[in-house]
């Protein structure tokens, strides 16, 4: 499956437990409800996967991220009134560190479901 493929179905979950459960459940709730929805949409997901972090080509860490799907992407949940700056980044620090390529972030927000879509930085940028 490609990565868009497997996102779409993400931000489609998404969405549907947006709708179910709207805004202001601590993040464990949306967390436990995605899992339940990657399941029926037939995505392999782990939740909060151990992933090693690398640096200069050395492991130097775990780290477990929200939802790991498919052995391809990473996604961070969020459940706060608006996403800042800092949340992006730390996703892309992570994607980094995980050597991952492609991660979402996803706000279960006031008004609406939020979702960023992340890179890692090519090797260059690091």
């Amino acid at each position: 499956m490609e990565y868009e493929e497997i996102t779409h179905k993400i931000i489609g979950a998404a969405c549907n437990v947006y709708n179910q459960l709207g805004f202001g459940f601590l993040e464990s709730v949306y967390h436990k409800a995605m899992i339940i929805e990657l399941a029926k949409n037939e995505l392999k997901v782990e939740s909060e996967k151990p992933l090693q972090v690398f640096y200069d080509g050395q492991g130097v860490g775990d780290f477990n991220v929200d939802l790991f799907i498919e052995n391809a992407v990473i996604v961070e949940l969020k459940s706060v009134q608006n996403l800042a700056k800092d949340h992006g980044v730390q996703l892309v620090n992570y994607l980094n560190g995980l050597r991952k390529d492609i991660g979402l972030l996803i706000n279960f927000g006031v008004s609406r479901v939020e979702v960023k879509r992340k890179y890692r930085k090519p090797d260059s940028e690091n």
